[in-house]
């Protein structure tokens, strides 16, 4: 084999090698990755979104009274999504305490959101009650 015919060899190598790299990244980047949102809705018990089919929070001391019983509270968007609160840390923690405050109200949250087999997550970076709620 010639020089030249090495160097040929080489730069083809090198260059199915980067390409290598570059899938590994880009698949390593989604699988950890999420996208950034803003959403609007409610915050909820799970239960009565999927049991009761309810569009909006009976009261707030209703969303609090079953959070308190165990029910993961959920944000409740206003086309109808539901996103379940993740923590953004591991091992993961519930995430009803922080939300305690705000059971029953509608807020805006923006965080990074997930989804898996039709399910919704959000990793809540800040989250605020709209006013009049």
């Amino acid at each position: 084999m010639t020089t030249r015919m090495w160097k040929k060899l080489v730069w083809v190598g090198a260059g199915l090698w980067l390409s290598l790299v570059m899938n590994l990244v880009s698949v390593a980047g989604q699988a950890q990755g999420g996208k950034s949102v803003t959403v609007k809705g409610f915050v909820i018990d799970s239960a009565c979104t999927f049991k009761n089919h309810l569009k909006k929070p009976i009261s707030p001391e209703c969303a609090e009274k079953c959070a308190r019983a165990g029910s993961p509270l959920v944000i409740l968007t206003e086309d109808g999504s539901i996103y379940l609160p993740i923590s953004g840390e591991m091992p993961a923690a519930g995430q009803n305490d922080r939300l305690m405050e705000y059971a029953g109200h509608r807020v805006t949250v923006t965080g990074t959101a997930y989804t898996e087999g039709g399910s919704r997550a959000i990793v809540i970076e800040k989250i605020e009650m709209v006013k009049g709620s």
